[in-house]
């Protein structure tokens, strides 16, 4: 006991309210085990995180709670109540929970407390209130229980949604693929066909050579032809309709348009009548549209197959399956990765802007949770959104030391009476059965306790915008306060 210490009396203890309903042998063991301390104007009278030995009632003064976010103090609580308490209030749970002071405590003025050691506070509330004990202990770990329970359902809800939404991704491009290859197949019949009908002796050598120069000519310009408007498309269409209806070739609204996507015009076609001649002009026109369709195909599969592999790459990015749980990464990507994931989940009516800020660093980041964060921001600015609006994506940097990424909507907005309570667990403003209301919550896990960072909300309606502010370095192994509720 310090110069500054001094005994309690059961006395003392009988007006604070917490103490009230105890005997007098109850208030006598306390008195007797507890002691009363001062602290001075702007002294701590504990650290967050440090080992949580002792349970404090104040007696007078005033003190304030901080806990810590992203290095920051914040400060949660400021009371003069007499009898207001704090400090080691799971002690009753032992080592079933890590025994930690859960925020700071400041005396803002000069104040006086009765504090009790930990293991003295366990053993009165086990010992003269078992019920309750029973009660608290049943509702801490069954709430905790259901917590993992609903958040793994969550995951599972959310993993379900994507699995969906990335099978209706994978399945266009795969059906075009599909779709392509059998027309490709088609078109490499028709031009062996009309190959050898052109090269049955009635063409001579040196014409029959010209003609495969200009069939190489058309491929490559196929490949790189320009995409017309409907309108150019149509007028060329009808030109070259009309051009080889003239020369008498059949079908020529069937084959113009294939001619025109390929990059073909009147000038060309007259180089092949020339090249071949009146009497071969229909077949040599076929063959030449043939192998332009068939690059045009194979430019659908190729892009088709593309798409393909760049949605595994989003998927692979996005579950970060083939990384270890911390990396260095770039937020870009990862943001990239959810959108790509989540596009069958934007209706068509929702504009998409990114505004990145490219010169930002990697950051040493569990990614598979950051993209689960981005997830749960993005499908939340969307349901308020409905069928249209605008998601706004945009990432800057602030003083050198932190990474910030704003999910920004042009939705209903959050209601100021309900702010307060958007990260709780279990709160949400959904129905029945279309949220569990661990959304924000396990977000605000993944970027406060496991990253040091920070969320931020600022909501009008109109415009609401959800700020993930990040460390571009971490100075501490993240993750060791994953378990802590926020305060």
């Amino acid at each position: 006991m310090t110069a500054s210490d001094r005994p309690s009396s059961p006395e003392e203890l009988r007006g604070l309210f917490l103490f009230e309903k105890l005997d007098d042998g109850q208030l006598r063991w306390l008195a007797e085990r507890g002691r009363v301390e001062t602290r001075g104007a702007g002294s701590d009278v504990y650290r967050e995180g440090e080992p949580a030995t002792c349970f404090f009632v104040l007696l007078s003064g005033s003190i304030a709670l901080a806990p810590s976010v992203h290095g920051n103090e914040v400060e949660v609580k400021r009371t003069d109540l007499r009898g207001a308490y704090a400090g080691a209030t799971q002690a009753y749970l032992g080592d079933r929970v890590e025994q930690v002071y859960p925020n700071t405590m400041r005396a803002i003025s000069d104040s006086e407390f009765f504090v009790l050691p930990a293991e003295d506070f366990a053993t009165a509330v086990s010992t003269w209130f078992p019920m309750a004990l029973h009660l608290l202990d049943g509702l801490f770990f069954g709430t905790q229980a259901t917590y993992l329970m609903l958040s793994e359902r969550e995951r599972l809800l959310a993993l379900g949604s994507l699995s969906a939404g990335l099978t209706h991704e994978l399945n266009n491009p795969a059906a075009a693929a599909v779709r392509a290859t059998e027309a490709l197949r088609d078109r490499v019949a028709a031009m062996r066909h009309k190959l050898a009908m052109i090269a049955d002796g009635r063409l001579d050598g040196s014409r029959l050579h010209q003609l495969v120069e200009l069939q190489d000519a058309a491929v490559k310009q196929a490949a790189s032809a320009p995409a017309l408007s409907a309108m150019r498309a149509s007028d060329a269409e009808d030109e070259l309709s009309d051009w080889l209806d003239g020369r008498g070739v059949a079908g020529a609204w069937d084959i113009a348009p294939t001619l025109v996507a390929g990059g073909v015009g009147v000038p060309w076609l007259a180089t092949v009548a020339d090249t071949v001649g009146d009497d071969h002009l229909d077949s040599a026109v076929r063959w030449l549209a043939y192998a332009i369709d068939t690059e045009l195909l194979m430019g659908e599969i190729d892009d088709a197959v593309t798409r393909v592999s760049d949605l595994v790459g989003a998927a692979k990015q996005y579950s970060q399956l083939d990384r270890a749980p911390q990396q260095t990464v770039d937020v870009h990507q990862l943001l990239d990765a959810t959108l790509t994931m989540l596009r069958a989940k934007i209706p068509q009516g929702i504009g998409i802007v990114k505004e990145y800020d490219r010169t930002l660093p990697e950051i040493p980041a569990y990614g598979a949770e950051l993209n689960q964060v981005w997830t749960n921001l993005i499908v939340n600015a969307v349901d308020a959104m409905g069928t249209g609006g605008t998601l706004t994506v945009r990432t800057w940097g602030e003083d050198g030391r932190r990474l910030l990424v704003e999910i920004g909507d042009t939705g209903t907005g959050i209601a100021p009476e309900i702010r307060p309570r958007i990260f709780e667990p279990f709160f949400t403003t959904k129905g029945v059965g279309e949220g569990t209301g661990l959304g924000l919550d396990i977000s605000y896990r993944i970027v406060v306790n496991k990253h040091h960072g920070d969320i931020r909300v600022d909501s009008r309606p109109g415009d609401t915008r959800f700020v993930v502010c990040l460390p571009m370095t971490q100075d501490e192994e993240p993750g060791s306060a994953d378990a802590a509720l926020p305060s």
